[in-house]
C-alpha cells in the first residue's frame, strides 16, 4: 500500500490505525528516508523494492516511489527529463508487479487549503504535535498551486485500471480514517476465521 498527499492530511494518522490492531509480523511501515548520495544514482523504485513484502506480508509506504512525481519536481532536485520518464515508464513497473501476483493499493490523501494551516497552528501550538512540523511542511503550504499541477499530472499519467488512485478527503481527520480503512478491507480478499473456543 502506498500513501501520498498533502501534508497534514492525514496520512499518518491512518496507517497508525491500521497497524495498531494488526500483527507486527505481517504489518509493517516503511517511512524511507531523504535517499544518500548512492541512492539517488539509483532507479527510483529501487530502494523501496527491497522492502517489499513476501507472501502473506503486507507493506505500508509513508511515502514511495511517487516523490519522484510530486516532491521532487515542485522542490527542483532532478531534471524534467527524469520526471517525465519516470511518469512514462511507472505505469509498466506496477503492471508488473500485479501481474507477478501483488496488490497494489494507491492513497492519495488530500486536504484544502484552508484546513492545511490550521493543522500546522495545531502543530506548533500542541506540544505532542510539535515534532510533526517540518520547514518543509511550511514550504509545501506556500508552493500549494505547484503541488497541485504535479498532483494533477501524476494522476493524468499514472491512475490506471490496474493500479487505480484512491482519494481520500483529509478534511475530516476521523472520517478519513475510517473511509480509508473500510475501503482496504473491500480490496483484499480474506476470509474470517472462526473464533477459538474458550476454555
Amino acid at each position: 500500500m502506498l500513501f501520498e498527499g498533502r501534508d497534514a492530511a492525514g496520512k499518518g494518522g491512518a496507517i497508525k490505525r491500521i497497524v495498531e490492531r494488526t500483527s507486527s509480523r505481517i504489518f509493517r511501515v516503511n517511512a524511507l528516508s531523504t535517499p544518500d548520495e548512492r541512492q539517488k544514482t539509483q532507479l527510483c523504485p529501487q530502494r523501496y523494492i527491497e522492502r517489499f513484502p513476501a507472501a502473506g506480508e503486507v507493506i505500508l509506504f509513508d511515502r514511495s516511489w511517487y516523490n519522484r512525481a510530486n516532491v521532487e519536481p515542485v522542490m527542483g532536485t532532478f531534471t524534467k527529463k527524469q520526471y517525465e520518464g519516470f511518469l512514462m515508464n511507472v505505469p509498466s513497473f506496477e503492471n508488473y508487479l500485479i501481474k507477478d501476483g501483488f496488490i497494489l493499493i494507491k492513497y492519495w490523501f488530500e486536504v484544502s487549503m484552508e484546513e492545511q494551516p490550521r493543522c500546522f497552528k495545531s502543530h506548533i501550538t500542541d506540544l505532542r504535535k510539535q515534532w510533526k512540523l517540518s520547514p518543509m511542511d511550511l514550504e509545501s503550504h506556500r508552493r500549494w498551486y505547484d503541488y497541485s499541477r504535479t498532483r494533477d499530472r501524476m494522476f493524468e499519467a499514472t491512475d490506471t485500471p490496474w493500479a487505480p488512485w484512491h482519494v481520500i478527503d483529509g478534511d475530516d481527520k476521523k472520517r478519513a480514517r475510517l473511509n480509508c480503512i473500510a475501503h482496504l478491507l473491500s480490496q483484499i480478499p480474506y476470509k474470517t476465521k472462526a473464533a477459538a473456543p474458550s476454555g
